[in-house]
């Protein structure tokens, strides 16, 4: 897990974002729930980490397996760009 300073900025702002799945940050950077944790845990302030996991908590939007969407989704973004 070894990830440049812009990836972790993309990864905590991805989590804190309500209806980015964890599924979504998997995909895109191959880090499971607790890894994303363990990011938002050592870069964010004691207080804004609870923050987060109180928000988060629980939080279908977070799980894709769990929700429906059908939100639109730029061919620009990752998971969708053709090899």
């Amino acid at each position: 897990m070894n990830f440049n300073q812009s990836q972790i900025d993309r990864i905590i702002e991805m989590a804190w974002e309500d209806r980015t799945p964890f599924e979504a940050i998997e995909f895109q950077f191959g880090i499971k729930e607790n890894d994303v944790r363990k990011i938002m845990r050592s870069s964010l302030k004691e207080s804004s980490f609870k923050m987060w996991r109180k928000r988060v908590k629980g939080r279908k939007t977070k799980h894709q397996s769990t929700t429906y969407s059908n939100r639109f989704k730029s061919k620009n973004q990752k998971a969708n760009r053709t090899k």
